[in-house]
């Protein structure tokens, strides 16, 4: 069985690797995956599963194992990564947890209005991405927390940074969404028909 090392890697590049290797290898039935962080694994975890294949993860002492495996029948299905919809697709990317600058307090108030009214924008809200300060809105204990869990309920796709997690040491305290990483947000920008950066 193909043994990926991604251990050391920036994310997107593990992601990156395994994509390049299953368009290499299309025939292959089983792999496995090693990485050194949380988020890497999580956001391996989630590709893989998008690929068709069953993911099982184990943490070991230094690092992260994903088994891939995919059965001779699902081998040659076409798996879809976005749902068909003859709607517009909007994209909400959030990089920051105030809205506006001249005082936080305030930029703090708006932000937990903005996300409060977002669904007003109805069916056209597709996805909303949470990036460097802005996933500190989607932590447990957060005020924004329940206006970002609703969204997720309606069923608006929530994407959080996961080096962002990383970095500001948040990963386990992360109250919704999805981890993901920079190529999903490149990914998801391009097949967006309208991108709102706030």
């Amino acid at each position: 069985m193909e043994t990926l090392d991604c251990r050391g890697l920036d994310c997107p590049q593990p992601v990156l690797r395994i994509k390049d290797f299953i368009e290499a290898n299309t025939r292959t039935l089983a792999f496995t995956v090693s990485v050194d962080n949380a988020a890497a694994a999580q956001n391996v975890v989630r590709f893989v599963e998008s690929q068709g294949f069953s993911a099982s993860l184990n943490q070991n002492v230094d690092d992260f194992e994903i088994k891939a495996e995919k059965s001779e029948e699902t081998r040659s299905e076409s798996v879809a990564t976005e749902p068909a919809s003859s709607n517009e697709k909007t994209l909400v990317l959030i990089p920051k947890n105030t809205m506006g600058s001249g005082d936080d307090v305030l930029g703090a108030g708006l932000m937990l209005n903005f996300l409060n009214t977002l669904n007003e924008m109805g069916e056209t809200l597709w996805r909303v991405v949470f990036l460097n300060g802005g996933i500190k809105l989607t932590i447990e204990g957060a005020k924004t927390l329940p206006a970002i869990q609703q969204l997720e309920a309606q069923g608006i796709s929530i994407l959080v940074c996961g080096t962002c997690l990383t970095h500001f040491n948040l990963l386990d305290q992360k109250g919704v969404g999805e981890t993901t990483n920079m190529l999903d947000i490149v990914t998801s920008m391009q097949l967006a028909d309208k991108v709102i950066s706030v």
